[in-house]
């Protein structure tokens, strides 16, 4: 391994790390019953069961427990390079419904990061079918060290 790789795999190890204590300390995604997946410099899975708590009156999952899922995969997702990154906005569309006991993942992926600002898309899918439930195109924001 070349020194050029060694300290760009040293920076991918630290920024992980980064991104796992966050993911360690949150106890809102724990609450719903969030898993972590995998987690890869600028990509996250996160996996979530609807539960009874999570259906509205039509008998389908609250959208806003949807976007929590996309947020929490977003959240490690660019947070994966080490810096303390926050959500500055995020817009969702609803593709399908998901029901009580489906299974939902979502898949962040940073598709750019310009200064300290990023966009992340998000996609929540059906882990049965495949189906795409949602889609969240996120923007964050990098804060400057404490």
């Amino acid at each position: 391994m070349t020194d050029a790789s060694q300290e760009a795999s040293s920076q991918d190890d630290t920024g992980l790390a980064h991104a796992r204590r966050m993911w360690a300390d949150d106890r809102a995604s724990a609450g719903l019953g969030m898993e972590l997946v995998e987690l890869t410099t600028d990509r996250a899975v996160v996996r979530m069961t609807v539960d009874e708590r999570m259906v509205n009156g039509h008998g389908i999952v609250h959208g806003g427990f949807v976007f929590t899922l996309a947020d929490s995969a977003f959240a490690l997702a660019c947070n994966s390079r080490g810096a303390l990154t926050v959500a500055a906005g995020g817009d969702v569309t609803f593709v399908s419904s998901a029901h009580e006991g489906d299974v939902l993942l979502a898949e962040a992926v940073v598709r750019a990061s310009y200064g300290r600002s990023g966009l992340t898309d998000v996609r929540v899918t059906r882990e049965g079918d495949g189906a795409l439930v949602a889609e969240l195109r996120g923007r964050s924001r990098s804060l400057p060290p404490r």
